[in-house]
């Protein structure tokens, strides 16, 4: 008895043992790692690249990949890459999963690395900024990859990395991101028993995440409404009907849907107009007018009601002032659901980074993700990285998506230690 015991406590301290070796392991590859880390956010940050487009950046991503000796296949969902990496040992298969493209927006940020490209979105000129931080995620996949590439005789399993275009949205009338990426067989072969992802945002400081189990962030569906009045001169608006008019009082009427008829107690929910076209010269009433946005939410009920009610409103003030309206919708983006089970499991990878005290959990989030959609298929987690620079209060927080959005560069290194360590603690069960 006593030498089962013996052989038993030989195996808990070398198991032990090997464990903290690995973890030595991945925290000197992310020290290594980090300048080229940053120096690979950079060059991305200078070249952003809208939905769909993300050619450059796709190949910089093979080629690092390549360079490692990891499995890579490219064109997945238009431009998206993954690289396959098979551990020295038999064992399951794990994803980590980085989004790549950019938004149109004119960067005011004033960084030696801000974007200066243009490119055309939806028949415009625009700036083009990685205003939502997909350039540090696709560093510090990046970065992962070369720690975990470095250990690769060790990991019991195999890695693949999903690094995916579009996650923003398709540009209208083509299809892409995850749920294309899933279409395409992404989490097959090797099949994917589970998936991690991050964000960063200044919601918290660097040095802290955060993450919940169960719903992280809301659904999402995008909404067109197109108006039709009749043109006239802007000298005698009695003589058509203004779209502009209608369009403004449909705006402001749509306030109303989540202020009074959502339960916000329960779950929250929101209806942002993001758009509003109309005209072309200041003396001309035009004949239409086009309104886009979103619609936010946590419960199905909300997410079945609210663009009934969108519409609903935009067709009777419509009709109501001589004009008339209709609504399309986009497919809808489901909530980021993190598996409870797995949320639980892998709470104490993200404490060993982070500290228990910096590993917080915070309410549920407004934002979207297309990261869902990998969620429907295996189970998933996705966290938050803080990026605020410390001392700064919550109150000065950047938004993402806005032109002065940044990333304190101090939050990548121990980004790619968590992604690893994620990796490998799930592989080595």
């Amino acid at each position: 008895m006593r030498w089962f015991v013996w052989v038993g406590l030989v195996v808990l301290l070398s198991t032990g043992a090997a464990y903290a070796d690995i973890y030595q392991q991945i925290d000197a590859g992310a020290a290594t790692v980090n300048d080229e880390v940053i120096a690979w956010r950079r060059d991305l940050h200078q070249h952003p690249e809208l939905s769909n487009r993300e050619v450059r950046t796709a190949a910089l991503v093979a080629d690092a990949l390549r360079t490692l000796n990891i499995e890579v296949t490219t064109g997945i969902a238009r431009t998206g890459v993954v690289g396959v990496l098979r551990g020295g040992q038999a064992g399951g298969v794990v994803a980590l999963r980085a989004d790549m493209d950019a938004l149109p927006v004119v960067e005011t940020t004033g960084l030696a690395f801000a974007s200066t490209v243009r490119s055309q979105y939806d028949g415009e000129s625009v700036g083009v900024m990685h205003a939502c931080g997909h350039d540090n995620h696709v560093a510090i996949l990046l970065g992962v990859a070369t720690v975990l590439a470095g250990i690769r005789e060790q990991l019991p399993g195999t890695v693949k990395f999903i690094f995916q275009p579009a996650e923003e949205g398709a540009p209208a009338g083509e299809e892409g991101g995850a749920d294309v990426m899933v279409a395409e067989g992404v989490l097959e072969n090797p099949h994917v028993d589970a998936i991690f992802g991050l964000h960063v945002m200044q919601l918290d400081e660097v040095g802290q995440v955060s993450v919940r189990a169960r719903g992280l962030m809301a659904s999402s569906q995008r909404f067109e409404i197109d108006i039709t009045g009749r043109q006239s001169h802007g000298a005698m608006p009695w003589a058509g009907v203004d779209p502009i008019v209608i369009g403004a009082q449909i705006v402001t009427a749509l306030q109303t849907i989540v202020a009074r008829s959502v339960d916000i107690t329960s779950a929250p929910a929101v209806v942002t107009v993001g758009t509003f076209h109309s005209g072309v010269r200041y003396n001309i009433i035009p004949g239409t007018a086009t309104l886009k946005g979103t619609i936010r939410t946590f419960d199905p009920t909300d997410a079945e009601v609210l663009p009934r009610r969108v519409r609903d409103i935009a067709v009777a003030i419509a009709g109501a002032m001589g004009g008339s309206a209709s609504m399309t919708l986009g497919d809808a983006n489901p909530v980021t659901f993190n598996d409870p089970t797995l949320t639980q499991r892998m709470r104490p990878s993200l404490v060993r980074v982070y500290g228990d005290a910096n590993v917080l959990e915070k309410p549920p989030q407004t934002t979207a993700e297309d990261f869902s959609f990998y969620q429907q298929h295996v189970p998933g987690m996705f966290f938050f990285v803080g990026v605020r620079p410390a001392g700064v209060p919550a109150s000065q927080a950047i938004p993402n998506h806005s032109p002065q959005f940044d990333a304190d560069e101090g939050a990548l290194e121990n980004a790619v230690r968590a992604m690893a360590t994620l990796a490998v603690d799930y592989l080595e069960g």
